[in-house]
């Protein structure tokens, strides 16, 4: 295939061939006046490790936006590969705010008590340390507090459109 620099980028296109991109699943969580607030997010990568930064993708048409441009400080859970249905739960637009984790088991972060998924592959607490326009999305990097892993040694993924259990050999 040849590329064609006649042509422009169609959103569709643009999905699809960024589908090609297997990326893991994190659910991204803060407080926002005593409320917990969560996305899932697959717009997700270190940054730095000294210091050590990482970032995520916020869509400025979420609720989640305004919660964590506020709050300043916010945990990351990177799924393991039977955390489908919370993938799932998290990604539904217009869930109800007040329960949207009945049923989810979290705990709080040691440093800024937002909620981290219980039994997650890993987790991350950070507090913001830049944000940048990223067009309908703000790029929120944030300096990582602390950090741990669990013990699921399989991964939840995104494959070109799908979630897929990536397990550990």
């Amino acid at each position: 295939m040849t590329p064609d620099s006649s042509r422009s980028v169609v959103p569709e296109e643009f999905r699809a061939v960024l589908g090609r991109f297997a990326s893991g699943i994190t659910i991204m969580s803060t407080l926002q006046g005593g409320v917990a607030h969560a996305m899932t997010a697959n717009a997700f990568t270190s940054v730095s490790l000294e210091p050590p930064l990482v970032l995520v993708c916020v869509d400025k048409g979420v609720r989640m936006h305004e919660a964590v441009l506020s709050r300043g400080d916010w945990a990351v859970s990177v799924l393991a590969a039977g955390d489908r249905a919370v993938a799932e739960r998290f990604a539904r637009s217009g869930r109800d705010l007040y329960s949207q984790f009945d049923g989810i088991d979290t705990v709080p972060g040691p440093k800024t008590g937002c909620p981290v998924i219980a039994g997650a592959l890993s987790w991350l607490e950070c507090r913001t340390w830049a944000t940048y326009d990223g067009g309908d999305h703000t790029i929120v990097v944030g300096e990582v507090l602390s950090l741990g892993t669990g013990d699921d040694p399989g991964a939840l993924i995104y494959y070109a459109g799908q979630y897929r259990d990536l397990r550990g050999s």
